[in-house]
């Protein structure tokens, strides 16, 4: 006997699409679900029932057979065998350990929409944030020197600014879509935006996206520089490395660690725990070095996909083994207090 189920299409199509993601299932697979579950949101269900009826759901742009079955089983009340088989394989915890200082994080302070290189809009990440309890999500798209990443000149991130205020009117309010961006630290150590529009930001990550293997010492005092910067909150991915993927794998660059997060130390730049299992940055052995440094931390989940949110408990499980104090943790903070740390 098929097992009932009352949450409507759109929350099943949705529902298999964060767990693709959460899964890191090929985006193609995700993109069907999330297209069909726009298709819907048009209709009245009255609309949606009648397609159910004719069978005809699959004239809807964007609904494709296999979405056109969980609509129909969603609709006539009974479990989808794609949401029951997406649960099986995806919805279980994704780390043995970690879940106590996951409890902890009040919100994540890096992740992408479709206005650089996301994959969904911003309205969608929020959804899936306040879904997952998150009391913030810092937005963070790419700045312009990103251009494989469609990053934000000037004039895109004040329309994005603009957009995240209209988002915010219709959010509940135990939540806030912060508003922030992932910058480049270009070769100098310069900040790759405008100080009028950093400082128009609530958080600002800043990362090395570019000329990765640099020598060691011109690294560092790109690095120094850019935390030296008062604008500057958290240090994004440290090493670029990639430990696996599809992107395949690339070493760490190469730079004076201790002289990196003494600086973080002394100007309260966040070392950030990047929780995207393809990177696992900073190592082992940097995690424990920015830990006796002194330095605070962010753990954040670089999210490019809703799904890719629940990626935090990663990063914790890393932090928790490192034995990193939760109050050194700034996403573990009320966001008045991470408003005042941010822009202190």
């Amino acid at each position: 006997m098929s097992e009932s189920y009352d949450g409507g299409p759109v929350a099943a199509l949705r529902r298999i699409a964060f767990l693709l993601e959460r899964g890191r299932e090929d985006t193609y697979k995700v993109k069907a679900f999330r297209g069909a579950a726009a298709a819907l949101l048009p209709l009245t269900d009255d609309e949606v029932r009648r397609g159910v009826d004719a069978g005809t759901l699959t004239d809807l742009p964007g609904v494709g057979a296999s979405s056109a079955k969980v609509i129909t089983d969603a609709v006539r009340g009974v479990l989808p065998d794609r949401l029951a088989r997406a649960e099986r394989e995806h919805g279980g915890d994704l780390t043995p350990g970690g879940h106590e200082l996951r409890a902890l994080l009040r919100g994540d302070l890096h992740s992408h929409s479709d206005w650089s290189d996301g994959g969904s809009p911003i309205e969608e990440m929020a959804f899936t944030a306040m879904e997952l309890g998150h009391e913030y999500q810092v937005l963070t798209d790419h700045s312009p020197r990103l251009t494989v990443a469609h990053g934000l000149s000037a004039e895109r991130l004040a329309r994005q600014l603009g957009v995240v205020d209209a988002i915010n009117q219709h959010l509940s309010a135990g939540f806030t879509l912060l508003k922030g961006i992932e910058v480049d630290i270009l070769d100098d150590g310069g900040l790759d935006q405008t100080d009028e529009m950093l400082a128009r930001l609530d958080v600002r990550v800043a990362s090395v996206h570019s000329k990765l293997k640099m020598d060691a010492p011109a690294m560092t005092r790109r690095m120094v520089a850019a935390i030296k910067n008062p604008r500057m909150n958290v240090l994004g991915h440290c090493t670029g490395r990639l430990v696996t993927g599809g992107r395949g794998t690339r070493p760490p660059s190469q730079f004076d660690a201790r002289v990196v997060f003494e600086a973080c130390a002394e100007h309260g730049v966040a070392v950030e725990i990047n929780s995207r299992p393809e990177r696992r940055d900073p190592p082992t052995a940097l995690l424990e070095l920015a830990r006796d440094s002194g330095c605070l931390f962010s753990i954040d989940s670089d999210a490019h996909a809703p799904g890719q949110l629940d990626f935090l408990v990663y990063g914790a499980e890393r932090a928790e083994a490192a034995g990193i104090e939760p109050d050194r943790i700034v996403n573990t903070w009320p966001k008045d207090r991470l408003l005042e740390w941010a822009n202190g």
